[in-house]
C-alpha cells in the first residue's frame, strides 16, 4: 500500500470517528435533556401530591385535635377544672410567645447580633465542665478582687457606663416585673392579717 492511500484511509477512518462522535454526543446531550425534563416533570408531580396531601392531612389533624380538646372539656371534676384553665392559658400564651420572638428578632436586628458558633460555646463552657469532672479544681478558679473590679470601673468610659447602667435598670426592672407575678400583687405580699394584742 503507497502513503498516499495510508493516508487517504487514515483520513477515511478519521472522518468517521468524528461523525460517529457527533451523533454520539448530540444523541448523549438529547438524553440528557429528555432526562432532565422527565426529572422536572417528577419533581411537579411529587410536589402536587405533597401539596395535596398537606391540604388534605392539616383539616384532618385539625378536626382530631378539636376532637380530642372537645372530649377534654367534657371532663368533670378538678380534672375538668384544670383542663379548662390549662385551655384558657393556650391562647395567650401562644400569642405572647410569637410577641416575644418577633421582639428578640428586632432586637437581634438592631443590636446587629449574631448567634455565636460552636467555638465560642466551648471557649466559655469548657470551664465548667471542666470544673464539673473534676470538682477539686474549684479551688483554682480566679474570682477578681474587688480592687480589679474597681480599677476597672474607673477606666471605663462614658459610653461602658452608660451601657452598664442600662444593662443593670433592665435586670432591676425584670426582676421587679417578676416578683409581682410571682406575688399577684403590686405591693407586699397576701397572708394572713396582722394580729393585734
Amino acid at each position: 500500500m503507497s502513503v498516499a492511500a495510508s493516508r487517504a484511509v487514515l483520513r477515511q477512518s478519521q472522518f468517521m470517528i468524528r461523525r460517529t462522535a457527533v451523533r454520539h454526543s448530540s444523541s448523549s446531550s438529547e438524553a440528557a435533556n429528555k432526562a432532565k425534563e422527565s426529572a422536572s416533570n417528577a419533581a411537579s408531580k411529587a410536589q402536587q401530591g405533597l401539596s395535596r396531601v398537606t391540604s388534605s392531612a392539616g383539616p384532618a389533624i385539625a378536626g382530631a385535635a378539636s376532637n380530642v380538646g372537645n372530649a377534654l372539656r367534657k371532663v368533670g371534676g378538678r380534672t375538668g377544672k384544670v383542663i379548662a384553665y390549662i385551655d384558657t392559658l393556650i391562647p395567650p400564651t401562644v400569642y405572647y410567645s410569637k410577641v416575644g420572638i418577633e421582639l428578640a428578632k428586632l432586637v437581634f436586628r438592631g443590636q446587629k447580633m449574631t448567634p455565636p458558633n460552636l467555638a465560642t460555646f466551648q471557649a466559655y463552657f469548657e470551664p465548667v465542665i471542666n470544673v464539673l469532672r473534676n470538682p477539686s479544681n474549684l479551688r483554682n478558679v480566679n474570682i477578681p478582687s474587688p480592687q480589679s473590679l474597681l480599677g476597672r470601673l474607673r477606666s471605663a468610659d462614658k459610653k461602658d457606663l452608660a451601657f452598664y447602667g442600662v444593662t443593670a435598670a433592665e435586670v432591676l426592672g425584670f426582676f421587679t416585673v417578676g416578683e409581682i407575678i410571682g406575688r399577684f400583687n403590686v405591693v407586699g405580699y397576701r397572708g394572713e392579717p396582722a394580729h393585734g394584742h
